[in-house]
């Protein structure tokens, strides 16, 4: 992977989430992703339950949010990538995370480890 390839990634990533259903899925992720919402959550496996997650977590296609990114680090097969979504609804909410992702040779996700912070939240003192 290279610094254009992850950023395309990420490009994918957010349309996917503002688009319906779960195919644009297969297209990022490999079928035995392992995906972390958080450091400390276990991992969703496999691109079936992930889709299941992924469409629990959101609100539809439609939903109004702003979304930056950008691509700390590329080593070889893993990237970091700082992200900050700011949900646009009757009840916003602000998010800034960071992603590291592992890539398979096609340039598939094989591992997703999201760290959300939102204001107000703790922080791990």
């Amino acid at each position: 992977m290279d610094r254009d390839a992850v950023e395309r990634w990420v490009a994918g990533y957010e349309r996917a989430w503002r688009t319906a259903g779960v195919e644009p899925l297969a297209e990022l992720f490999s079928s035995e992703v392992a995906y972390l919402p958080s450091p400390w959550a276990d991992p969703i496996v496999g691109l079936a339950r992930l889709g299941r997650w992924w469409d629990s977590e959101r609100d539809g296609p439609g939903e109004r949010f702003a979304f930056l990114s950008e691509v700390v680090a590329v080593d070889g097969d893993t990237a970091v990538v700082r992200v900050e979504v700011d949900y646009l609804s009757e009840d916003p909410s602000r998010w800034r995370d960071l992603w590291v992702l592992r890539f398979d040779i096609a340039g598939r996700c094989i591992r997703f480890e999201e760290w959300p912070f939102a204001p107000g939240q703790p922080d791990g003192h």
